[in-house]
C-alpha cells in the first residue's frame, strides 16, 4: 500500500514539474506578439524612402511619393490593414534610420553582404545592375568600351549618387578616374548632362530613364564583367522574427509571381518618362 501511494505521489510530482517547465514556453507562445501586430496596434507603417527613380520618387511640388517600391509599401500597409507613412532620408543614411527604428521598413534596399550584418532583407522584388551612361560624341570614351578599364582614364569623372550601392561598387573598381559623389539623382544626372562629369553610374533600369529622355546623345553601357548584380529588396529590422520576414518575403513573392511588380515598374517608368518631356 504504502509502495503504491508514493509511486502516486511520485507520478503526480513528476506531472506538476512537467507542467511548470512546459508553463513559460506555452505562455510564451500564447502571448508573444510579432512586429507587425505591433505595426498594426500603432496603426502606421513608417516606410524609410531615399530618392531614386523608378524605384523611389517625391513630387517637388506636392511631396507625395510614387515609384513601384514607394507602391508595394502601400499595398504592404494594405495588407496589414494600417496607412503607410514615408519618412524622408538619403541613401547615406537609410540603413542607419532602420537601425534605430526611425522606421518600419527601408525601401528599395540592396542586398549586400555588409548591409545583411547590420539589417535584415526581404526576398528580392526585382534584379539590379550597375551600367555606365554616357554622351556617345564624348572622345574621351573609346567607341568599342567594354569594361570600366576601358573608362577608368585620368581624365574622366564619373557622376554618382554618395553612399549607393553603386558608389561602393564603382569606388572599389575606379582607380585612376575621378569619382564625383553627388546626394540625389537629379544633381548625378545634370552634372553628366552640363558635362561636368562624363558618365553617369546608376542602376541600369534608371540609366534607361536617362538615355531614353536623351535619345539623340546618350547611350548606356553594362559592363564586362559586371560592377554588381544584386537583388533588391525591403530592408527589415535585424530583430525581426523568422516568422515576421516570411510575412513579408510571401507578400512579395505573390507579387512578383503574378507580374505585378513588372506592371508597377513599367507604371513608374511611363511616369518618369512623361515628367521628363
Amino acid at each position: 500500500m504504502l509502495s503504491r501511494v508514493m509511486t502516486s505521489a511520485l507520478r503526480a510530482t513528476a506531472a506538476l514539474v512537467l507542467v511548470a517547465s512546459l508553463s513559460p514556453t506555452a505562455a510564451s507562445a500564447e502571448t508573444a506578439e510579432g512586429y507587425w501586430q505591433g505595426v498594426q496596434k500603432t496603426g502606421t507603417l513608417r516606410c524609410g524612402a531615399a530618392g531614386g527613380p523608378p524605384y523611389v520618387m517625391r513630387g517637388p511640388a506636392s511631396g507625395g511619393y510614387s515609384g513601384f517600391f514607394a507602391d508595394l509599401c502601400r499595398e504592404f500597409a494594405e495588407v496589414l490593414k494600417v496607412k503607410p507613412e514615408f519618412v524622408d532620408t538619403t541613401w547615406d543614411n537609410i540603413v542607419a534610420g532602420l537601425q534605430a527604428g526611425k522606421w518600419d521598413v527601408s525601401l528599395a534596399l540592396n542586398r549586400t553582404p555588409a548591409r545583411a550584418m547590420a539589417v535584415q532583407f526581404s526576398v528580392p522584388a526585382m534584379e539590379y545592375q550597375i551600367s555606365l551612361a554616357y554622351n556617345k560624341d564624348n572622345p574621351k570614351i573609346p567607341a568599342g568600351a567594354a569594361a570600366v578599364a576601358d573608362i577608368d582614364k585620368a581624365d574622366v569623372t564619373l557622376a554618382v549618387m554618395s553612399g549607393t550601392a553603386q558608389d561602393k561598387a564603382i569606388s572599389a573598381a575606379i582607380k585612376n578616374a575621378t569619382i564625383l559623389r553627388l546626394p540625389g539623382n537629379d544633381e548625378t544626372r545634370l552634372a553628366v548632362v552640363s558635362r561636368r562629369a562624363d558618365i553617369l553610374v546608376d542602376a541600369s533600369d534608371t540609366n534607361q530613364l536617362f538615355t531614353q529622355s536623351n535619345p539623340d546623345w546618350a547611350v548606356a553601357l553594362n559592363p564586362t564583367p559586371a560592377l554588381a548584380k544584386q537583388g533588391v529588396a525591403f530592408g527589415l529590422p535585424h530583430q525581426l522574427s523568422a516568422a515576421d520576414v516570411e510575412v513579408v518575403n510571401i507578400f512579395l513573392e505573390e507579387k512578383v509571381a503574378t507580374g505585378h511588380v513588372q506592371d508597377l515598374i513599367r507604371k513608374a517608368v511611363d511616369d518618369v518618362l512623361k515628367a521628363s518631356n
